[in-house]
């Protein structure tokens, strides 16, 4: 069976305020050109279909119109919920639009639901685990403690339990979206940190012929049989020499997996530029950077009058503005200091600079309890 791996979306998202939905749209063209032209036989997409639980209207209608256009082609298309997702809203009417071949996976109860497709060799079983907030659902899952680790080797019992149950030629494919140890991240993925450990090992995963993850924004592979995508188009500065792609999975008779990378179109290129402010408006170099989304930190000992305004006449895409010396030592200092911290690393740093002295492991204990149940909280919101 022929599988195009796709996740992180992201509908509707904004890149500095830039509106990114005709670029969203490009990469949609492009995934059902893929489609048509590679022979796929199935889609899956590993969560964070929009960019927030309650997502604008022309972000639903460019989801409601590439739905229409899969529905069309007669490739079935499974697709999970991820963190930014709201299940709940995400999984309206997905009984009812399963008879189009669109299957939805939002809940627990989903887990162990697998859709089952077949192609010449046989069934395959695409089992969804959508994204499992800890606090929400490790009751629920029979989990032995709130955490990703957990709460995803609950789930994939589930999974494993199931697939026993089915004829013995059945290959799986597992969807998940989740942080699994080993693999890179970037400064656009929201925090899910559990327990104090963000991710879970690849072995949870164990008895699945392919994982197709989401989450994570870079396209990585993680093992032979367990891959991320990552996101179609960048959606921080720090991805801007990421090649973002999906994945063309072939599994074969005998559960074999053959991966080939497809490169997604680039709308608009994101680079970065450093220099004096008098330097980048003329010097004949930075015309290549003319038409791309630009962050440029300007080097000016003085800050210049109406920078941003001068900056637009030469690179009418420049989103975003630094100044190299508008800090102080200590601030730079601490900017690189909490860079790729958790909340809690954060809040335990910020909690020894005003009283002097580091907390003690009660105190650190209660502000984790403290910041989880602000999450768990948000995502409860989120899930309704």
């Amino acid at each position: 069976m022929r599988i195009l791996h796709t996740s992180d979306w992201h509908l509707g998202r904004q890149l500095h305020r830039e509106p990114l939905l005709a670029e969203q749209r490009t990469f949609l063209e492009h995934l059902l050109s893929m489609v048509r032209q590679e022979h796929v036989e199935a889609v899956v997409v590993a969560g964070d279909v929009f960019d927030r639980a309650i997502p604008p209207l022309d972000a639903i209608d460019l989801f409601n119109w590439v739905l229409g256009e899969l529905a069309d082609l007669q490739v079935p298309l499974v697709m999970i919920s991820g963190n930014h997702d709201s299940p709940r809203r995400l999984g309206v009417n997905s009984r009812l639009i399963e008879r189009a071949g669109i299957h939805l996976r939002t809940s627990v109860e989903d887990c162990a639901r697998p859709a089952v497709l077949h192609d010449e060799h046989g069934p395959v079983a695409f089992y969804g685990l959508p994204y499992l907030e800890p606090g929400l659902v490790h009751t629920q899952l029979g989990a032995e403690k709130p955490s990703h680790q957990a709460v995803l080797t609950a789930a994939m019992d589930r999974v494993r339990s199931d697939l026993a149950t089915r004829p013995a030629n059945t290959r799986s494919v597992v969807l998940a979206h989740a942080f699994v140890t080993g693999a890179d991240i970037s400064d656009s993925e929201r925090d899910i940190t559990a327990g104090g450990v963000p991710s879970v090992s690849a072995s949870v995963f164990t008895g699945a012929d392919y994982v197709a993850l989401g989450h994570l924004h870079r396209c990585q592979k993680i093992s032979e049989r367990i891959r991320y995508s990552g996101s179609p188009l960048a959606y921080s500065f720090s991805e801007a020499d990421y090649p973002k792609a999906t994945w063309l999975i072939d599994l074969d008779a005998g559960s074999d997996v053959t991966a080939r990378k497809i490169l997604c179109p680039v709308p608009r290129r994101l680079r970065q530029l450093t220099g004096p402010l008098n330097d980048l408006l003329t010097q004949p170099e930075h015309a290549e950077y003319e038409d791309c989304w630009l962050h440029v930190t300007l080097t000016d000992t003085t800050r210049p009058h109406m920078a941003m305004e001068r900056l637009k006449q030469r690179f009418p895409h420049a989103l975003k503005l630094s100044f190299s010396h508008q800090l102080t030592a200590s601030q730079e200092s601490y900017r690189s200091r909490v860079n790729g911290r958790s909340d809690h690393e954060i809040t335990l740093g910020f909690l020894d600079h005003v009283t002097g002295a580091p907390a003690t492991t009660p105190e650190q204990n209660l502000l984790r309890e403290g910041l989880e149940s602000v999450r768990t909280a948000a995502a409860a919101r989120e899930a309704n």
